[in-house]
């Protein structure tokens, strides 16, 4: 029997989250420490196509379940396909990346599916799916998690690159001169990113001025990061955390616990920290020197992070 397997990695937001929903800029990076793998093979004649997740206790039939997130990357791939009628195939999708955490679960579950589809149904050439199509797909899934995905979290999922991004426009690949390591810490709080952005959304409606300076200071603090992961001042990336993570808490996207796990960290020797994605849980990222790696891993594990990633950007 075929088996066919895909993966998809998980990301953080390093800048710009929520400004980024309203046109400026972003920066992300893949987290490949952790990731989504989704499974196909074929079933007897007649079974349908059944979509199980152990990790959330779900299983799905296709036919049955059309607005199931699950079911919709399924299906949106196997329309790409030119298949019509529902195949006989068994999917099992799994992931170790920590759900509603801001490190895009959900996207890299569907990115995954939607690899293993393209590729199982192009057997037996095994053709790599094409990227550009994957991202199409899991953006419309996006939509289903969050009441106005800015696009980002789909296009360094499927691209598994770090990417500038601004809405409506191409991501583009930024160099980076000098590698560096974050240290991922999850508060344990689970967090809706539709529901944060939608808060944020009747926030900007109420006080437009305001919040638009808040997202103008955040979109520069991007952008000085962005020079200086170019040129290699990966000391000055800290500093910017910090100032990122004021404005952030300008949005009353923060939370007791991020902010309390952020002091730990940056007490520990973490040159700079904050949240990672919609906030109000989920996780925080922290720049973190080699030589500081173990102690901040134990302090924030110490202090009630329910699980610490660490990882290197650029390597």
């Amino acid at each position: 029997m075929t088996i066919t397997t895909a993966t998809a990695p998980g990301k953080v937001i390093l800048f710009g989250e929520h400004a980024v929903v309203y046109g400026r800029a972003a920066i992300a990076v893949p987290v490949t420490k952790v990731k989504a793998t989704a499974t196909v093979k074929d079933a007897p004649p007649r079974a349908g196509c059944t979509i199980s997740a152990p990790d959330i206790d779900a299983c799905v039939r296709l036919s049955d379940s059309p607005t199931d997130p699950l079911a919709v990357a399924v299906s949106l791939a196997l329309a790409e396909t030119g298949i019509e009628s529902e195949p006989d195939w068994q999917l099992a999708v799994s992931s170790s990346i920590p759900i509603a955490g801001g490190m895009g679960s959900g996207a890299a579950v569907s990115a995954a599916l939607a690899r293993a589809v393209l590729a199982h149904s192009a057997r037996p050439s095994r053709h790599t799916p094409d990227p550009d199509t994957v991202n199409r797909i899991v953006y419309a899934t996006e939509k289903l998690h969050h009441a106005n995905p800015s696009g980002i979290d789909n296009t360094v999922v499927v691209y598994e690159q770090p990417v500038w991004f601004v809405r409506g426009q191409p991501p583009r690949v930024f160099d980076i001169a000098r590698p560096f390591h974050l240290v991922i810490a999850d508060t344990g709080v689970a967090s809706s990113t539709g529901e944060v952005v939608s808060d944020v959304r009747r926030a900007w409606q109420q006080n437009t001025d305001k919040y638009e300076a808040i997202f103008d200071g955040i979109a520069a603090t991007a952008e000085a990061a962005r020079r200086a992961i170019a040129a290699g001042n990966v000391d000055a990336l800290g500093p910017l955390m910090q100032q990122n993570q004021r404005l952030l808490r300008q949005l009353n996207v923060s939370a007791h616990q991020l902010d309390h796990l952020i002091a730990i960290a940056e007490e520990a020797g973490a040159s700079g920290a904050k949240l990672s994605g919609a906030g109000r849980g989920g996780n925080l990222i922290a720049v973190v020197e080699t030589e500081n790696l173990e102690e901040v891993t134990q302090a924030l594990l110490a202090g009630g992070a329910a699980g610490v990633v660490v990882t290197e950007v650029g390597a």
